[in-house]
């Protein structure tokens, strides 16, 4: 599934995996992809949330009033929920109808906000982002990296 994914995109997968575990809970869901992108803190999904003043503490703080601490702590492989699973799946559209061979951070926060639904999408919404809003963003930034003249 994440032969496609970017260093940066795996390493998303692997925070969202810790931030699961570090809230004790037992499965990967958008919320935790959210927190993923944002502990990455360098790609194109954390730049466009940063733009709208998101950040990791107030995300954080956000999941868990929405959906609580687990009890008891989690361990091993946490499986993807439904919604996270779908999201992932639009990154991977969205990646191909650009006519990309890879799968960025741009893609999961496309992926999280156009499918719009789950704790993920609902914790942006409280945070005050508008999803339409945030994907524009992404567009825009995926676009003056396209157009930025190559590094010598």
């Amino acid at each position: 599934m994440f032969e496609r994914f970017t260093d940066r995109a795996r390493r998303v997968i692997v925070l969202s995996q810790e931030e699961a575990k570090a809230l004790h809970h037992h499965h990967i869901g958008t919320e935790h992809l959210l927190l993923g992108m944002l502990r990455e803190g360098e790609a194109v999904a954390a730049q466009a949330l940063e733009s709208f003043g998101i950040g990791l503490d107030d995300a954080r703080r956000q999941v868990v009033e929405l959906v609580g601490q687990g009890g008891a702590p989690a361990s091993g492989h946490l499986p993807f929920t439904a919604g996270a699973t779908q999201a992932l799946q639009r990154a991977g559209r969205e990646s191909q109808d650009r006519g990309l061979d890879h799968i960025g951070t741009e893609h999961l926060l496309l992926g999280l906000v156009l499918e719009g639904e789950g704790a993920g999408a609902e914790a942006l919404v409280k945070l005050g982002a508008d999803l339409g809003r945030v994907a524009e963003v992404v567009n825009e930034i995926v676009a003056r990296y396209q157009s930025a003249p190559p590094s010598p």
